[in-house]
């Protein structure tokens, strides 16, 4: 599927690890291949100029993902002064389970590490090298080429990626564009009218 790839959607799956990776973040979700359409460059193609005529910008963006991620986190700051208002110190509650239940109670278990051939160790997805993608990611990716067989093309380019954000519609690529006041469908129809007159983005 990757041969298909024009250079700039390509550059894209690569920006979208660097997203992650820059924040910090252990997994590359849809919001990290929206943040790597709209991150200004060279090889922008198709879907970042559509996005950018929105009103769309890659720093605000990346501040909804952190935000969002934020909150999707356990026992975040939120938390702590919600709890604090009510009359609980959160940090002790975290120092009193430590103190029970040795260092790290509170932290998920890492994924034991996978063996190869002959039981040597290999890399974890989550090994220096390599962040995973997220099921979601992988349906947009996948999305990605059903849109470009849809609209007889031959390869996938940056306009098929957001062709397969908005299709996949329930990631919190597609949340994030509806909270900016983006209409999805509209947006489906101005990027296939875009991707009608172009050969290669």
């Amino acid at each position: 599927m990757f041969e298909r790839f024009t250079d700039a959607a390509r550059a894209t799956v690569n920006g979208a690890q660097t997203e992650a990776r820059q924040l910090r973040q252990h997994h590359i979700g849809t919001e990290h291949l929206l943040l790597a359409l709209l991150r200004p460059g060279p090889d922008t193609g198709l879907a970042h100029n559509l996005l950018t005529a929105t009103g769309l910008r890659h720093d605000q963006v990346a501040a909804d993902v952190t935000r969002l991620a934020d909150a999707t986190e356990p026992l975040g700051a939120a938390d702590a002064a919600a709890l604090e208002a009510i009359g609980i110190d959160l940090e002790a509650v975290k120092a009193k389970l430590e103190e029970n239940f040795g260092p790290g109670a509170l932290t998920p278990p890492s994924p034991p590490a996978r063996r190869g051939l002959f039981g040597r160790r290999r890399a974890t997805p989550t090994s220096p090298g390599h962040i995973p993608f997220t099921p979601r990611a992988k349906v947009v990716l996948e999305l990605s080429l059903r849109e470009a067989l849809r609209l007889k093309h031959r390869h996938i380019g940056t306009e098929h990626i957001l062709l397969g954000l908005i299709r996949e519609g329930r990631g919190l690529a597609a949340r994030i564009l509806t909270d900016h006041g983006i209409d999805l469908p509209d947006l489906r129809t101005r990027t296939e009218q875009a991707a009608a007159g172009t050969k290669t983005a």
